[in-house]
């Protein structure tokens, strides 16, 4: 047995629909400005540049419709509605005509940001980390099997207090999943429990304590929490 100076982690892990099953969450990965609209709204060239990545920690999650404190030192919390990866086959320089073999399932997600945070670190030329991967900042519903569904198409959209504040489909995907997955692979080797956010559609926005949001991509399944 081991024995450790303090007590290890314990495993993040999403829960499986339809299943007393776990999967255990190794790192986040993020993928920044993949929606042509929100790359706009955000400031920036929506062409087809290489995709960037950001990380969260795996105890970012939030789960079962979990409520999501107010972070700290922030006074602009905003909402990223996204489609997520569970990578369940590790690999590197993965094809992207064999990409989609590696993902084991699908969950909605919110990126969750602190946005005045992120936007100071952009203009001094500082890692976004504090913006983006900070204690609660990864809300996910249950994740669903690979097998059936196609992440090339489907309705992505969000809704705070019962209203639509963001709504598009997976097909506007400025880099799609397989090359989403494949690009990642040549910059790190991907591992089973490994959870690629695949960026989020227009419409982002400040919440505030009280606020409701419930997410859905369909086909895939739902994302619930309050922020609280």
């Amino acid at each position: 047995m081991t024995d450790y100076v303090v007590p290890p982690p314990a495993i993040s892990a999403v829960p499986i629909m339809g299943s007393s099953q776990l999967f255990p969450v190794r790192r986040i990965f993020c993928v920044g400005r993949n929606y042509a609209e929100h790359a706009i709204e955000m400031g920036s060239d929506p062409t087809r540049e290489p995709p960037f990545y950001f990380t969260k920690p795996a105890d970012a999650l939030v789960i079962n419709d979990g409520d999501m404190p107010y972070p700290s030192m922030s006074k602009s919390l905003h909402y990223e509605m996204e489609l997520v990866v569970a990578i369940g086959t590790g690999g590197v320089n993965i094809a992207v005509a064999d990409a989609l073999k590696h993902a084991w399932g699908y969950c909605a997600g919110l990126d969750m940001t602190r946005r005045d945070i992120q936007n100071e670190a952009k203009k001094t030329g500082r890692p976004w980390d504090m913006g983006k991967g900070f204690d609660h900042s990864a809300p996910m519903g249950a994740l669903v099997p690979a097998a059936g569904i196609d992440p090339a198409r489907g309705l992505i959209e969000l809704k705070v207090n019962g209203k639509v504040v963001q709504s598009s489909d997976l097909s506007k995907l400025i880099w799609s999943v397989p090359e989403v997955i494949s690009n990642l692979s040549h910059l790190v080797r991907l591992a089973p429990g490994d959870l690629i956010m695949t960026g989020t559609p227009e419409g982002v926005a400040a919440v505030v304590k009280g606020d409701l949001l419930e997410g859905v991509v369909a086909g895939v399944g739902t994302v619930r929490t309050r922020i609280v």
